[in-house]
């Protein structure tokens, strides 16, 4: 049996896991309690939008760590700093990409609750997760990471 490795952010949970299980609360809690925030003639065109550009988003960046040679999952090791595509523009677009997605699932549905629930989840994938990541790709990449860092916004 292998250690596990240390060389990773130690991120509090895995990413794609904590907003499915976020959002699977959310539309629990909707399945219960309907409440509606938007007509649907208005939601359902915003939760559509939402969802095909963080689905597009998701695809783009996940090409770009690919092309940069890195692991996507968190919790292995980052082997390099993808800056090119969508890391040109946001240090985060994964991150971007499956709040589109989760916050276009809320307005497919028309559901209040998630919607609710993701300030929550924002807090805890900032402090939890993308802060963890930032002190961990400092602390690997040194110079390299801060200089990117200073050029690159965190969100949008």
């Amino acid at each position: 049996m292998t250690a596990p490795t240390t060389d990773n952010p130690g991120v509090i949970a895995y990413p794609p896991l904590l907003f499915v299980a976020t959002l699977g609360v959310g539309l629990l809690l909707h399945w219960f309690m309907p409440w509606q925030p938007l007509p649907n003639i208005v939601a359902r065109p915003v939760g559509g939008l939402l969802f095909i550009g963080g689905m597009w988003l998701a695809g783009w960046g996940r090409k770009s760590m690919e092309r940069t040679g890195t692991n996507i999952d968190p919790r292995e090791p980052a082997l390099a700093i993808a800056t090119t595509g969508p890391f040109g523009y946001t240090r985060n677009p994964l991150y971007v990409a499956i709040t589109a997605v989760y916050l276009g699932v809320a307005m497919l549905v028309n559901a209040v609750w998630p919607l609710i629930l993701a300030v929550p989840l924002m807090v805890v994938t900032h402090f939890g997760i993308v802060r963890r990541e930032e002190r961990y790709l400092e602390a690997k990449f040194g110079d390299t990471y801060r200089a990117y860092r200073a050029r690159v916004r965190r969100w949008l």
